[in-house]
């Protein structure tokens, strides 16, 4: 048990630094996920800012949670797109008539997500505090934040396998991004939503994004956090069991 557990991590860190290395020699990634959302950023505080009411005056601390997420959701497409260039160019295959973990090739890529994810995160955190945002949290909430993003980010990178591994064109494996990147839209990451019509109300109030943002909001700011942290945590949990369930029974089809 031992061996096979020493043999999985080895066959783990080599898939990952593989992984690793096709990011670091095409930053373009990172950057084009990070440039969409500051832009947001910059326009919503410099342009949208003044005629929004959020009751609240430092308008990119009330923005930033959603612009991490809008993130997130951006940079996992590159994680389904990664995948369909393996599964394409029969790189599977090839890794998997040798003596490996099965399972090492998928996991390399989910923690890349990780990684890289993690490494936007933080330059939109840097240009927040450029732009002004401030900051009350103690350590433990800002570990709270990091583990409910991880755990986001993790959830949507199953999500992004099921697209990868199925899909049937480079379109294909990107398009489930979509409709996740324009969530935070319709929900309490731009403005409150009892400013909204009541059906996109009842909508907003009821999806995961606008519990996982307030919760972060709330731990930003030293606010008491209330249900919402576990709300949050419970759509993260949820998504990332029924994905991870269904990515894995896809990809031993795939194999």
């Amino acid at each position: 048990m031992e061996e096979a557990k020493k043999h999985f991590f080895s066959d783990l860190s080599v898939m990952l630094g593989r992984s690793m290395r096709h990011i670091f020699r095409s930053m373009d990634t990172i950057v084009t996920v990070t440039i969409m959302p500051i832009a947001f950023m910059l326009l919503f505080v410099y342009v949208f800012g003044g005629a929004i009411q959020t009751g609240t005056d430092n308008y990119v601390n009330y923005l930033l949670p959603g612009i991490l997420l809008i993130a997130i959701a951006s940079g996992i497409s590159y994680t389904a797109f990664r995948l369909f260039t393996d599964v394409q160019r029969g790189i599977f295959e090839r890794f998997h008539s040798m003596p490996i973990s099965r399972s090492t090739l998928l996991w390399g890529h989910v923690l890349t997500s990780l990684v890289s994810n993690a490494i936007s995160v933080v330059v939109i955190i840097l240009v927040a505090l450029i732009m002004g945002f401030r900051s009350t949290a103690g350590i433990l909430s800002w570990l709270a934040v990091a583990g409910i993003l991880a755990l986001f980010t993790l959830a949507l990178t199953w999500v992004a396998a099921i697209a990868g591994l199925s899909a049937k064109s480079v379109d294909g494996a990107n398009a489930f991004s979509y409709p996740i990147i324009f969530l935070p839209f319709i929900s309490s990451a731009f403005v409150p939503t009892e400013s909204m019509p009541s059906v996109v109300r009842a909508f907003a109030e009821n999806q995961p994004v606008t519990s996982i943002v307030e919760a972060i909001r709330a731990l930003l700011s030293g606010q008491p956090v209330g249900n919402d942290i576990w709300v949050a945590l419970a759509w993260c949990v949820g998504i990332l069991l029924v994905a991870y369930l269904f990515a894995m029974k896809v990809y031993k089809k795939r194999v």
